[in-house]
């Protein structure tokens, strides 16, 4: 090759990788944000990354667009090692266009997610875009459905990651809403159909762009998001744990982790735990995280739906879900949202074979018009079908309440569950016992002298039998009643042994949730 070329060849690729210049990525840099390839280089394993379609152009000629210059078509987009495994990424360029996707902008993107299904890679989408490239017209709005198109057809296959870092408006929402897990950057990222001024200008209502489609909006109020990250940095560092837990593809398992040394650890302040009063609240957490190796938890959607806990760990170095009611809030009821959270979050477990783990202290659905009105039985039934679908080892602990339609729910052994264990604090009933014994001996309390004692006697004496793990243990609906102290040794004894589940299903073109 001579000078001249290569010098060309070098003088080329160094002005792609500025970008917009230098002076529109020192304004990224001033919102506390980095530049796209910024991200890509802290994200991946060092010198890693690989580069493609870097010299892609847009080949639009009306609106002077002809004479403008794109670099890298306002996207970059490659592939590169997270911890030792490979993945594709691509991260939109703010500071070239705004970010905007037109024709090759998304052929650019449709290309590496192509090639991420064909090796079995995860798919990372960092997003920072205003929206569809107007100029460009019909052809933009069909990149954003040939990306939504991939989005659902390759899903369950490759895990799909979104990150929002910047605006992220419009249609463009879809791809994040479609893909399987979706990162917001705090106080620098918003998702939104409308935005404040069509807002403002269809409806009236006065609303910030950060209230309206902020990062906390939709972890804590819309359910859009499933984590929160403060930082740029944060967020990818986040997206690299979370792929810890998720295997490449759905042909493979989750990477082992170190296995555990202390196997046989009796975790004894578990014994204690439950509060004498069965309404009295305890934090779920002390129940998952004695139990989990090294206590790492990756909880998703702590800011939504905070009756119910999910999240990621690891058993004995294997990753699991786990599903679990949080007594702290609403006494750890089932409403519409934590039917939403628990479903998808089971379904995403189920797609990429990580084994469940299903802890159960739940006094029924939460009550109401609100909740009636709101479609609560439509919301209730997405965690039954979602439970009843996946065929992956599923275990379920049950600590304490499990009353009624919402045990069933919490993956009973009706619902597939391969293993379940009751500590003896558990109750399972169709309903508490105070409910119970007033309608099952009303007409009894009514005739009695002393209508007090008298309820409270068969109070006692219905809960002593009934308000108990016991029945259910002589059904054989819990396969073994447990100390608290044992439980991260029958756990990871349980998991062994499920090891190699099989479980085929009737074949079907797919089934019909009910959405």
């Amino acid at each position: 090759m001579s000078v001249d070329k290569r010098k060309c060849l070098q003088q080329k690729k160094e002005k792609i990788s500025l970008g917009g210049g230098l002076q529109r990525i020192e304004k990224q840099h001033a919102k506390g944000k980095l530049s796209a390839r910024e991200r890509l280089e802290y994200f991946f394993d060092d010198s890693t990354f690989v580069e493609l379609d870097a010299f892609v152009k847009n080949r639009s000629t009306r609106f002077g667009m002809d004479k403008m210059d794109f670099e890298g078509e306002s996207v970059v987009t490659g592939y590169g090692m997270v911890d030792g495994r490979l993945v594709y990424a691509f991260s939109q360029d703010f500071t070239v266009t705004g970010g905007a996707l037109g024709e090759m902008h998304a052929k650019k993107i449709v290309k590496a997610m192509d090639s991420a299904i064909k090796v079995g890679a995860p798919i990372i989408g960092l997003n920072d875009s205003g929206g569809a490239r107007i100029q460009e017209a019909v052809d933009a709005l069909s990149g954003y459905g040939d990306l939504f198109f991939r989005n659902a057809i390759y899903s369950g296959v490759v895990p799909q990651v979104s990150a929002v870092m910047g605006p992220c408006a419009g249609g463009a929402v879809y791809s994040p809403a479609l893909t399987d897990f979706v990162f917001m950057v705090d106080k620098t990222s918003q998702m939104f159909i409308t935005g404040p001024q069509v807002i403002k200008t269809v409806t009236g209502e006065l609303v910030s762009a950060e209230e309206l489609g902020g990062a906390m909006t939709h972890n804590s109020v819309s359910g859009n998001a499933h984590f929160l990250a403060n930082s740029d940095r944060d967020c990818l560092d986040a997206i690299r744990r979370l792929l810890g837990f998720l295997p490449s593809n759905n042909m493979e398992s989750a990477p082992r982790g170190a296995l555990a040394e202390d196997l046989n650890r009796q975790i004894e302040h578990l014994n204690e735990l439950i509060p004498d009063s069965p309404n009295k609240p305890y934090d779920i957490h002390e129940v998952v995280k004695p139990i989990i190796d090294g206590g790492d938890f990756m909880e998703y959607q702590p800011y939504f739906a905070k009756n119910l806990v999910t999240g990621f760990a690891r058993i004995n170095g294997r990753a699991i879900g786990i599903v679990a009611n949080q007594p702290q809030v609403m006494a750890g009821c089932l409403d519409m949202d934590a039917g939403d959270k628990a479903a998808r979050f089971i379904r995403s477990c189920n797609a990429f074979n990580i084994p469940l783990m299903t802890i159960v202290d739940v006094p029924g659905f939460l009550p109401g018009t609100t909740q009636e009105y709101g479609g609560i039985i439509r919301h209730g039934a997405k965690i039954l079908y979602a439970f009843s679908e996946a065929t992956v080892p599923k275990l379920t602990l049950i600590t304490r309440k499990a009353y009624g339609g919402a045990y069933v729910a919490m993956c009973s052994k009706s619902l597939g569950a391969d293993m379940v264990f009751a500590w003896p604090t558990a109750e399972i009933a169709v309903m508490g016992s105070d409910g119970a014994v007033n309608i099952i001996f009303k007409k009894e309390i009514d005739k009695a002298e002393d209508k007090e004692e008298t309820r409270r006697q068969i109070l006692e004496e219905y809960a002593a039998e009934f308000a108990t793990p016991y029945k259910a243990a002589e059904r054989g609906f819990v396969d073994d009643i447990i100390e608290p102290q044992a439980t991260r040794q029958r756990v990871i004894d349980a998991f062994n042994m499920l090891e190699g589940k099989r479980e085929k299903r009737p074949a079907k073109k797919h089934g019909n949730m009910p959405l």
